[in-house]
């Protein structure tokens, strides 16, 4: 064993045991309870002890299936567990009808009692719904945002890849998970031993809470040019109450013709026309996502009447957003909930 592995195991063997109760909502994500689960694992393996162990739940007790279609046997039902227990909601699509009374009764039941939870992909979904992040900071996957901040406005959400608020943990989805428990593994063990696992896991850029989910501007446009992502920057955080082209342009210290250039060269369209489609992005996220009005999508995302959103609605989607809304209904979408689409 290599001598980091050593010095690792040194520092484990020191710490008691903690265990972690998966829930596991129907159609969750296994990329998101694979990245938490897998540390806990490779971590006993380098100890050489069980540092870490787990149990798997679910509402009916016997077997659920995740998003890919494999299913998984469970250790228990909805019973009650120990107080130091760390419970871990496990998200994915759908997440709003898979979020059922009797799962908030006992989010609730065992939150009371002084239970560590945390929301993995959108499992926060489930926690801002028992009202346990009331008050708190916490993340949830980038896709999901925008109906998430409508319709719980008491949770301070953030951009993170993973956020510990106090007994409160949420990650954003996907490998999120894997920065969250090699967090967790440091703080109980030391940072050799949570780097070792990430070796283990050819994890080698370990994030923090301080690192947001999606890719840089620059990045996800594929273009490096300072003054178009300063302008793309302002659009994405302005959506409710449009800035002109003619104002974007005299804040980044240009022309409205040189603006318009800039944009034709590098992403074949218009200010005009890229900040239309950002704005209609965010409301079929709304339409998906919520039980708002139609109405109310329009004004959110800066339209001034419902029949000139219908009609730019239906000129990029080639529907309008009533039949968005009604398809979305049909397909097993909750009012008020998260969307089948989403999660990865």
């Amino acid at each position: 064993m290599p001598s980091l592995q050593r010095k690792a195991t040194q520092i484990s063997k020191e710490a008691p045991q903690r265990r972690f109760v998966f829930l596991l909502l129907d159609g969750f994500t296994m990329l998101a309870f694979a990245s938490a689960i897998e540390p806990l694992r490779i971590a006993n393996r380098i100890a050489g002890s069980k540092l870490y162990s787990w149990s798997l739940t679910g509402e009916n007790g016997q077997e659920v299936s995740c998003s890919n279609g494999a299913s998984f046997k469970l250790d228990m039902g909805l019973a009650e567990i120990d107080r130091d227990d760390i419970v871990l909601v496990c998200g994915g699509v759908d997440v709003a009808r898979a979020t059922t009374k009797p799962i908030l009764n006992w989010l609730r039941r065992e939150a009371r009692r002084g239970v560590t939870m945390g929301g993995l992909c959108t499992g926060a979904y489930s926690l801002a719904k028992a009202g346990l992040l009331d008050n708190k900071k916490a993340t949830i996957h980038w896709e999901n945002q925008d109906g998430f901040l409508e319709e719980f406005e008491e949770v301070k959400l953030t951009k993170s890849v993973f956020v510990m608020d106090g007994n409160r943990w949420t990650t954003a989805g996907g490998t999120s998970s894997l920065d969250l428990m090699l967090k967790v593994i440091a703080a109980d063990h030391g940072e050799d031993l949570a780097n070792t696992v990430a070796d283990q896991l050819i994890y080698s850029t370990i994030r923090t809470d301080q690192d947001t989910q999606r890719l840089s501007i620059p990045t996800r446009i594929g273009v490096r040019h300072p003054k178009l992502s300063q302008v793309i920057q302002m659009m994405e955080g302005n959506i409710e109450d449009p800035i002109s082209p003619a104002d974007l342009a005299e804040d980044v210290g240009m022309s409205t013709r040189q603006l318009e250039r800039l944009f034709r060269r590098y992403l074949n369209r218009s200010p005009k026309r890229y900040y239309m489609e950002l704005r209609l992005q965010k409301a079929r996220n709304l339409l998906m996502q919520t039980d708002m009005s139609v109405i109310n999508v329009a004004l959110a995302c800066g339209f001034a009447s419902p029949s000139h959103f219908s009609k730019c609605y239906r000129g990029h989607y080639n529907t309008t957003p009533y039949r968005e809304r009604g398809t979305q209904g049909v397909a097993g979408g909750v009012p008020g909930g998260m969307p089948a689409r989403l999660s990865i």
